[in-house]
């Protein structure tokens, strides 16, 4: 019974509506959507239609960062420096994914 008068008094409980969760999916779906579209069905050229893609891929990270993985929750700089981490493991990623796929065609 203590634990659940302390989750109650802290709001940490498990009986809260998870509206942001629910928010944050149905946000990361459209944007995953919009993003398909662009790339399959918008009449726009490439510079364009690239864009776009990273204009929605900027939006759901900052829906993810900030309905799934509690940015707002934690102290300052332990937040920032494991978010720069992420940014960077990501870049490096994507980078080197894209550097290893011009040189298989050399391109």
């Amino acid at each position: 019974m203590a634990n659940d008068k302390g989750n109650a008094q802290t709001g940490h409980g498990h009986r809260e509506t998870p509206i942001k969760h629910i928010l944050g999916f149905i946000l990361s779906l459209v944007l995953t959507f919009a993003a398909l579209w662009v790339a399959l069905y918008a009449p726009v050229s490439k510079p364009v239609m690239l864009t776009a893609i990273l204009v929605l891929a900027v939006m759901q990270f900052f829906v993810q960062l900030l309905m799934f993985m509690h940015w707002t929750e934690g102290s300052g700089t332990y937040q920032v420096v494991t978010t720069l981490y992420g940014v960077f493991v990501a870049v490096v990623t994507v980078v080197g994914s894209v550097w290893i796929f011009l040189g298989m065609y050399g391109i």
